[in-house]
């Protein structure tokens, strides 16, 4: 079990340093940064849905007493943040400054990313739990996510 918290804390370690990468794109030109940003976007959401639908998904049917429940909090879960994202961009302004729709949007990018952050956390060790090599895939799958972001 020592070996599991370990590697579960080095994987976090070793993320959170990658997220770092982003500082370095205050460097790199607008253009260069938006003909790779959609690459790397594309890739950070292939590897988490790939990561979820062959390692993660398949091992909480396998794991559950009711697999029926695995499907119906998969599609809660899925309904709750479509309901959130579009609540939260309600009264959404592609200006800078828009006096219509004045809303601050730090404190919920703040919270959004604490959540965010928390929920890979959580991840990695649940993934660690069922397999070490199943929590190393997770792992994977978060850097690459984090890249982008």
């Amino acid at each position: 079990m020592a070996q599991v918290w370990i590697y579960a804390i080095l994987s976090v370690l070793a993320i959170s340093l990658i997220s770092l990468i982003g500082v370095f794109t205050l460097y790199v030109r607008r253009e260069k940064l938006e003909k790779f940003l959609i690459y790397s976007v594309s890739l950070s959401a292939g590897t988490l849905l790939g990561d979820a639908f062959i390692h993660l998904i398949p091992g909480a049917y396998e794991n559950a007493k009711e697999p029926f429940m695995v499907s119906v909090y998969i599609l809660l879960g899925i309904v709750i943040f479509f309901i959130m994202e579009k609540f939260l961009h309600w009264q959404h302004c592609h200006e800078a400054h828009c006096e219509e729709h004045p809303r601050q949007f730090s404190y919920v990018i703040l919270a959004g990313d604490t959540l965010h952050n928390f929920i890979d956390g959580l991840i990695i060790a649940a993934s660690y739990l069922v397999s070490i090599p199943v929590g190393i895939a997770t792992t994977i799958a978060v850097i690459f996510h984090e890249i982008p972001q």
